[in-house]
Order: C-alpha cells, then sequence, then structure tokens
C-alpha cells in the first residue's frame, strides 16, 4: 500500500523539484499543498503520514504548519526543505519535531540518504 506524501512549497516549480527528487522505487501516493493551511488540512484528511515542508510560505509557514502538527498531536513525519539554512532556523524547526532539515534544491542522493537513515524507504 503507499504511503501518503505530502509536499508543501508555494513554488510550483519547488513542488515539482522535490517530486522529482524522490526515489523512483519508493511506492507513495503524492498530493501537493502551497501553503501551511492547505498541509494542515491534508495531514488532519490523513493524506500526509509523511511531508517535505518549506518554510518561506503565505497564509501560513512552515513554522506555524510544525507548531499545529505538535501541538495537536497529529501523525506525520516531517522533513524541512528550506533555503533558509540559518543555524537557528534549524534549531527552531527540530525544537518543533521535524525529523530532518534539508537544503534546497533538494538533492536526489542526499534526499534518498535522509530517507534510509531513518527508515523511511
Amino acid at each position: 500500500m503507499s504511503m501518503p506524501l505530502l509536499i508543501c512549497d508555494d513554488s510550483n516549480m519547488a513542488r515539482k523539484q522535490v517530486a522529482r527528487a524522490l526515489p523512483a522505487h519508493w511506492d507513495v501516493d503524492i498530493t501537493f499543498a502551497t501553503n501551511g493551511e492547505e498541509a494542515l488540512d491534508a495531514i488532519r484528511a490523513g493524506k500526509a503520514e509523511m511531508v517535505f515542508l518549506d518554510l518561506t510560505m503565505p497564509v501560513l509557514d512552515g513554522y506555524g504548519v510544525l507548531e499545529a502538527v505538535k501541538n495537536e498531536e497529529l501523525n506525520a513525519v516531517i522533513i524541512v526543505i528550506s533555503g533558509d539554512i540559518q543555524p537557528t532556523a534549524h534549531e527552531r524547526v527540530m525544537g518543533f519535531g521535524a525529523l530532518e532539515f534539508i537544503k534546497k534544491p533538494v538533492n536526489p542522493e542526499k534526499l534518498n540518504e535522509v530517507l534510509s537513515r531513518f527508515g523511511l524507504l
């Protein structure tokens, strides 16, 4: 059975780039979201056991999503994918429970390594 996967980024190009970086053999059912509110709706609807989440988005940013997932105890494994690689951003997302932080643009080998390291493949 396919794992529900959410790719959340306000950039259409970034969403497509992440989708192309996914391992070819990974059995996932992909949903896309363009902002944090759409992401939370998908997570609450069971469409996102695994989430690739951008930080800087309109409506609700990635920090807001992470905080809501933590506060509501929603079942989602979140990997942040962002161009904001400041140490404070990294510490903040990890404090909210993100599994990992990957720099944009996503390198397919790095993504595969992270997914393998956490037993997600």
